[in-house]
């Protein structure tokens, strides 16, 4: 019986070809797994900038409605009886325990009033039909989407709220897309509730037909 050998050269070049073709998989395997990790590198940046901005801002706005000194006792006992309002949740249900919205501070009240412009503004004249747009216009406006909340819709009509809180403040925003613009609801949201666990009314009517 005749053994099929292969020649010395060709084997080494068939080998050579292993070699080569493994450590090409190798590399490509590698290189895909820094582009993922690039990826969610630059995914968390960008919403470390998209934060930053937003805090900036919120800054700015503060401070034009930094109260002065006689309006300063009145805001700290607003803030203390807010924190005190809220309802404590049952630990029997596995249902989101609704609370109701606490009062806001005069000066958060004021920067609510800032907020409720320039989203207003900005949604004048716009029909926004889905919640992927109220959503992309909010991030427009420098808001965060990690701080946009997506609600129930109102008669068909996208509703997402805004958690302005920072720090220890309460702010937080309900917008609410209606012909031609938006409604905005300014609430206070207690410390360490989603926004999306304050129970608001409707400040809209229902259709009747």
């Amino acid at each position: 019986m005749r053994s099929n050998f292969l020649p010395k050269s060709l084997l080494a070049a068939t080998l050579g070809g292993v070699v080569v073709l493994a450590g090409f998989g190798t590399q490509n395997a590698t290189a895909d797994e820094t582009s993922q990790v690039s990826t969610v590198s630059t995914v968390a940046t960008s919403d470390d900038d998209a934060e930053a901005r937003f805090l900036e801002m919120a800054d700015l706005i503060s401070q034009s409605c930094a109260p002065d000194v006689s309006s300063g006792v009145d805001d700290v006992a607003s803030a203390s009886v807010a924190d005190t309002t809220a309802a404590e949740p049952t630990p029997d249900t596995t249902l989101p325990v609704l609370v109701d919205p606490v009062p806001l501070t005069a000066s958060e009240e004021c920067a609510a009033q800032r907020h409720q412009l320039r989203i207003s503004r900005a949604f004048s004249g716009t029909d926004t039909d889905t919640y992927a747009e109220l959503l992309d216009k909010l991030t427009s406006l420098r808001y965060p989407a990690a701080r946009i909340h997506r609600m129930p819709d109102f008669s068909g009509e996208p509703v997402a709220r805004l958690d302005l809180r920072v720090g220890a403040e309460h702010l937080a925003l309900e917008v609410t897309d209606i012909n031609s613009g938006v409604m905005v609801e300014a609430f206070g949201a207690p410390e360490g509730v989603s926004v999306t666990e304050v129970r608001l009314e409707p400040q809209l009517a229902e259709p009747t037909s």
